[in-house]
């Protein structure tokens, strides 16, 4: 009985060691996971600063100063080509061109060059040709968070207009007994050779 007694107290022994251990890993993990959970909040702080926000709305604008627009692209364009495009316009910092989820291409690009007095000479290049097709090239405009234009809802064929109600039949009665049943007419039998 003393030997159970002993081996019971051995054995929680070694529980509870295990138990300590784990303990101590959780209390680890915790600690890792409030450092990362303060370094995300720190990133997300800065973004949710105003100043920050006002710089970084600012530095758009700055760049989209010095774009441009080019639509009508053909599919099979490359940004070296449309950067040559427009090399003659000035020094041509970054080409983009926007891609659906795909990986296809939406058929326009941003042309950001490095000095802006570049954007009205490559605004000239309005209606040129590139791999057979024209251009369209405009300024780059800058989106303003927050700000879309309002678009009027257009009515839906399928769902009837606002404010209608949709027709209801009216349930359809049957007379009792028969009385005001219309008698019909039959036509007299056709016999056919063939049946």
């Amino acid at each position: 009985m003393e030997d159970d007694v002993e081996m019971a107290a051995g054995e929680s022994g070694a529980e509870l060691d295990d138990m300590k251990k784990r303990l101590k890993e959780m209390e680890d993990e915790a600690v890792a996971l409030r450092e990362m959970q303060a370094k995300v909040e720190k990133e997300m702080g800065s973004v949710q600063d105003p100043a920050a926000a006002a710089a970084n709305q600012a530095n758009k604008e700055e760049v989209d100063s010095r774009s441009v627009f080019v639509g009508n692209v053909d599919y099979s364009c490359t940004p070296e080509e449309v950067q040559q495009h427009f090399q003659s316009c000035g020094t041509v910092n970054r080409v983009t061109i926007r891609t659906n989820k795909f990986g296809q291409p939406k058929g326009y690009a941003y042309v950001e060059f490095v000095e802006p007095e570049a954007v009205q000479e490559a605004i000239l290049l309005n209606e040129s040709e590139l791999h057979g097709r024209q251009l369209k090239v405009s300024a780059k405009r800058t989106n303003v968070p927050g700000m879309k234009p309002y678009r009027a809802r257009r009515p839906n064929l399928y769902m009837g207009f606002p404010g209608r109600t949709p027709f209801m039949a009216a349930p359809y009665f049957f007379p009792p007994y028969g009385y005001g049943k219309i008698p019909r007419a039959r036509a007299p039998m056709r016999y056919s050779p063939y049946f």
